[in-house]
């Protein structure tokens, strides 16, 4: 059986903004902390981070005492709407592109996969950010570390 799969940066980018939601005062974590805690590539969550601050869910500022730190907005956020930002619109299947579909102007399942398409983000739309780092999320969240040191019994 098939499954909806999401890209791994909207992947990445709820991880992040979730390990940014249970943090003392909301952040204070640099991105390499955050790469290295959650196991990302350092890479991957620069442009993640970037993303997420350019919709206003994290402030990111430089050096001592900076790190990154989610803002107000993004804890009431839905994830749905989150999810949209961070997927793109586009639809499931591509009718159109370079070879189009020859079934593509007496078919239905292009509508039916919108629908679906749309069903799945309108049921993200009624959870928000803080919904999903309420316990039991919280303790696991915070219990996340670095991997230990090499050598480390």
């Amino acid at each position: 059986m098939a499954s909806v799969q999401l890209t791994r940066f909207t992947d990445l980018g709820l991880r992040v903004i979730m390990r940014l939601a249970v943090s003392p005062g909301g952040g204070g974590l640099t991105t390499g902390q955050v790469a290295d805690e959650m196991a990302i590539p350092y890479t991957h969550t620069t442009k993640v981070v970037l993303r997420l601050k350019e919709l206003g869910m994290v402030e990111a500022r430089r050096g001592r005492g900076g790190g990154l730190t989610i803002t107000e907005r993004a804890r009431g956020t839905s994830v749905g709407w989150l999810t949209r930002q961070l997927e793109g619109d586009d639809e499931v299947v591509n009718c159109e592109g370079n070879a189009p579909c020859p079934l593509r102007g007496g078919c239905r399942l292009r509508a039916a996969l919108r629908r679906a398409q749309d069903a799945f983000y309108d049921s993200l739309d009624t959870i928000t950010i803080e919904d999903l780092v309420s316990s039991p999320s919280t303790r696991t969240l915070l219990t996340l570390s670095r991997p230990p040191a090499s050598g480390a019994s």
